[in-house]
């Protein structure tokens, strides 16, 4: 107990240099701290903005194929699909159902590609809490023409200068119906949404009514179903149990992956079965791990990057600390040499400098993780 107590008031009798020490220590402990936060939680945050935008963790579509081999991407029989989600154990959030083409906006000779999909916003709460408006409102969204078709449409900042359209705005729509003719239609701008950037070319939004209208896609059918599940941690376990008893139920596109282009692993999914003969419907599982996994390959690398980063500053610290701390040694001699002839033996002076440099580490630690976590709720709000 003596010696804590000659510990602390080392410490405490040489205030400078222990706010120094310990704020080298804490320093290091905040920088670690953040690199280490903001690496893991990228994926994270990255997964659940996708999801949230995507309607879904797992994502089952169906093809449609002629005897005469042509092809359609519709749902028109979602039962198999239900009766599998049920059966398969797999924890279910909600269920939501999509429709999505890419198309030409036109708008007072001006043109811009982008990918419009179609949802149901009378459904999808969660839609609304992720998109961020700056000019409209949902309640556009809902409002029918003189025709009775709710045509909004909600574009991101950016597309919006590009085309210079206003709320109400009216511009034209040129794509490729599900049987690869061509089509048009007209949307009126009810909302005008803060551009994501990374996730810009997946945020124009209409109804799916009107979407399934201008796809010829059947009342009652759609394209996409998304199974949202309590933890994202949890989807290719998930994915496994859906598949498998989808398989029972229905014909169903393999999830091995094509050796031909491993590093496009949804254009690989897209791929298999092709080359097999078959009619009727097939359904194909894809989850948001696939449709991420170029991205999470990104992520890896500036994880490898980032800890040869903590490895190198936290030697540099380390290094730094550790000199600074020999010189104070060197300084106490003299402080060292009057404890010894006061009888205190060499194993209890180095036993109250430890106690010192662990106080002093415990310290920094504690005020480097309080600092990192003032600065990382300060950056996630």
């Amino acid at each position: 107990m003596k010696l804590v107590l000659i510990a602390l008031r080392n410490l405490n009798r040489q205030k400078r240099r222990t706010y120094l020490l310990g704020g080298a220590i804490a320093f290091g402990i905040l920088i670690v701290t953040l690199i280490n936060g903001f690496a893991g939680s990228f994926v994270i945050n990255v997964s659940e903005n996708f999801s949230q935008l995507l309607a879904g963790h797992l994502f089952v579509s169906a093809v449609e194929r002629s005897d005469d081999a042509r092809e359609r991407r519709i749902v028109s029989n979602e039962q198999p699909i239900l009766g599998a989600l049920e059966a398969s154990g797999v924890p279910v959030v909600t269920v939501t159902r999509r429709s999505d083409f890419s198309g030409a906006l036109f708008f007072q000779g001006t043109s811009v590609r982008q990918n419009i999909v179609g949802a149901d916003w009378t459904r999808e709460r969660f839609l609304r809490d992720r998109l961020v408006l700056v000019d409209g409102s949902f309640e556009n969204m809902l409002r029918t023409g003189a025709d009775g078709r709710r045509n909004g449409i909600i574009l991101t900042r950016d597309i919006a200068r590009r085309l210079n359209v206003e709320i109400d705005d009216r511009v034209i729509v040129r794509m490729q119906t599900v049987d690869r003719q061509q089509n048009v239609g007209e949307f009126v701008v009810a909302a005008i949404s803060f551009d994501p950037g990374l996730f810009g070319q997946l945020s124009a939004y209409a109804d799916i009514d009107y979407v399934n209208e201008l796809l010829l896609v059947p009342a009652g059918s759609y394209q996409t179903i998304g199974v949202f599940i309590p933890d994202i941690r949890a989807i290719d376990e998930s994915a496994e149990a859906l598949y498998a008893a989808l398989v029972e139920r229905a014909n169903v596109f393999p999830r091995t992956r094509g050796s031909d282009d491993p590093e496009n692993p949804v254009a690989a999914l897209f791929d298999s079965g092709d080359d097999e003969e078959w009619t009727g419907t097939r359904y194909r599982l894809l989850t948001l791990n696939d449709i991420l996994s170029e991205v999470q390959q990104i992520v890896l690398l500036l994880n490898g990057a980032a800890l040869v980063i903590l490895l190198v500053l936290f030697l540099i610290i380390m290094v730094g600390i550790t000199n600074t701390f020999r010189m104070i040694m060197f300084e106490r001699v003299k402080e060292i040499g009057t404890m010894r002839a006061l009888g205190m033996q060499r194993r209890r002076v180095l036993l109250s400098f430890l106690l010192e440099a662990g106080f002093l580490a415990i310290g920094g630690i504690v005020v480097g993780l309080a600092l990192a976590g003032v600065v990382m709720f300060f950056v996630s709000r």
